[in-house]
């Protein structure tokens, strides 16, 4: 029996592009699409939010001289194309989907609506959040955490590279430390490179978990939505 009703997964962008310097890898994207099924098909209710950084990494280097707000609106619309990739895969697995924006684009997807996305998971159907919040200076961390909130998710699950929160980077010390769970304050009090600090603060404020683990081990997805014990929880 999975342990949570309706979930908030936070994706970032790098995980579609596989082993890519950027863009969509259509193997891993099937793959993950796999997983994502197997979870939907246990009844758990499934919201998505998914990053751009696999497109926007090969725009960077002209971003750096652009404005900071076009360069956000840059990255939000780099996540509508990873919602649609994901959205394509996930109904090749018979798993019904809707890509909601944040920026309006009719032809291309259903504006976000609370309500309406609320519906969507009731029915059964896995709904993707695109477009961050469609303000500038958010990242898409602090998108998946005010989705999580809006559409009472019961945990904010974020796929890392990495098996859980460590007191550092484990990619660059390998005498890193994982923590089994840690509070909201540890976080921020030692700036531990999770979530983006505004996003951490607004899941602490309104007492909402978040449980980061590791998406490259296969199953992990499944296992977390079931309740079995894989990562790191904060709360």
């Amino acid at each position: 029996m999975p342990r949570y009703d309706r979930v908030l997964l936070k994706l970032s962008g790098e995980v579609l592009s596989g082993g890519g310097p950027f863009g969509i890898d259509p193997e891993k994207v099937a793959s993950l699409a796999t997983e994502l099924a197997e979870v939907v098909r246990t009844g758990v209710q499934l919201g998505m939010v998914v990053g751009g950084g696999n497109f926007f990494r090969g725009v960077a280097a002209a971003a750096r001289n652009m404005d900071r707000v076009t360069a956000d609106h840059m990255g939000m619309l780099a996540t509508v194309i990873n919602a649609l990739a994901l959205q394509d895969a996930l109904e090749k697995q018979g798993i019904k989907t809707r890509v909601m924006t944040a920026i309006e684009m009719h032809q291309v997807a259903e504006p976000y609506i609370r309500r309406r996305a609320v519906r969507h998971l009731e029915k059964g159907r896995a709904v993707i959040l695109a477009a961050g919040t469609s303000n500038p200076y958010f990242s898409t961390d602090t998108a998946a955490a005010l989705r999580g909130l809006e559409i009472n998710a019961q945990v904010i699950a974020k796929a890392t590279r990495v098996d859980g929160v460590f007191d550092r980077d484990p990619l660059q010390h390998a005498d890193a430390v994982r923590y089994e769970s840690v509070s909201y304050q540890e976080v921020l009090n030692k700036q531990l490179q999770v979530m983006d600090t505004s996003a951490v603060a607004l899941c602490r404020d309104n007492r909402l978990p978040v449980l980061v683990f590791n998406m490259h081990q296969r199953g992990n997805i499944f296992r977390m939505a079931m309740g079995e014990h894989v990562g790191t929880i904060i709360s």
